[in-house]
């Protein structure tokens, strides 16, 4: 068996619910020490229990990225802990609906600050610490929505356009210092945020039928079906643990054919 300074540990925002838990015990099962980070403590400390009953020790980090010291202080947090930080999934994110012509300016914030500024100031303090050790790896969860119009989803698409950038900016500048950067699309899932997000459409399109809403949306995508968080978390653990060190400044897109560039 390994020695406790064997094993690599990789911090998950957004790690309590969804697709970052799936992530979470994913990367557990693969033997790595994990970091939850997450608004939700109940949900945060549930998680990080399932992943230590994978047999490795995990840490849950109450964070808020929206603020500007959280996204150091959760990172600083984990290498405490642990030692080292050999992975980063940023994968929280704020999302909101709202009709174009009434936008709020607090709704801009949020989105900005959490998808964006945290993404990116969690990046840089990350890689302070994977420099020092020569190497590592960040995954950035980014969106189909990115390069589509989406009226009533104005904030959130145009953060996720940010991410983007962020992504590809950092991977140019951490690749001399072996650290990959890449993002991962992916298609729709059935998480409560996802479900919650096409609530709101179908009453801002006046749509009352739900379940014809959603099968509409569905058949929009060419694989005919929906994804998991199951099969979206394989994609992101593949560019985390086993993708060739070569393949930085990528957007890996799971989305079934939905974003087809």
């Amino acid at each position: 068996m390994k020695a406790a300074t064997d094993h690599k540990t990789a911090l998950v925002t957004g790690a309590a619910q969804g697709l970052g838990r799936e992530i979470c015990l994913q990367m557990a099962a693969r033997g790595w020490r994990t970091v939850v980070a997450d608004l939700n403590q109940d949900a945060g400390q549930h998680c990080a229990a399932e992943c230590r009953q994978k047999g490795l020790d995990s840490l849950f980090v109450p964070v808020d990225l929206g603020t500007a010291e959280g996204p150091a202080e959760m990172i600083d947090a984990a290498v405490a802990h642990f030692g080292r930080l050999d992975v980063l999934i940023n994968c929280a994110a704020y999302a909101t609906v709202e009709a174009f012509t009434e936008m709020t300016s607090r709704s801009w914030e949020l989105s900005l600050l959490v998808n964006v500024r945290g993404i990116a100031l969690a990046t840089s303090a990350a890689a302070r610490h994977m420099i020092k050790q020569g190497s590592g790896r960040i995954i950035n969860i980014t969106s189909p929505a990115s390069r589509m119009a989406l009226p009533n989803y104005a904030a959130y698409a145009a953060s996720k356009a940010a991410v983007d950038s962020l992504t590809r900016s950092a991977a140019v500048a951490l690749a001399p210092k072996n650290i990959q950067v890449n993002s991962v699309a992916p298609g729709m899932m059935n998480t409560e945020m996802q479900l919650k997000t096409e609530a709101q459409f179908a009453a801002l399109e006046g749509q009352a039928d739900m379940n014809a809403f959603l099968a509409a949306r569905t058949a929009r995508i060419p694989s005919g079906r929906r994804t998991t968080c199951k099969e979206v978390a394989e994609a992101v653990v593949w560019l985390a643990v086993d993708a060739p060190a070569y393949v930085t400044a990528e957007r890996l897109n799971i989305s079934g054919g939905l974003d087809k560039d």
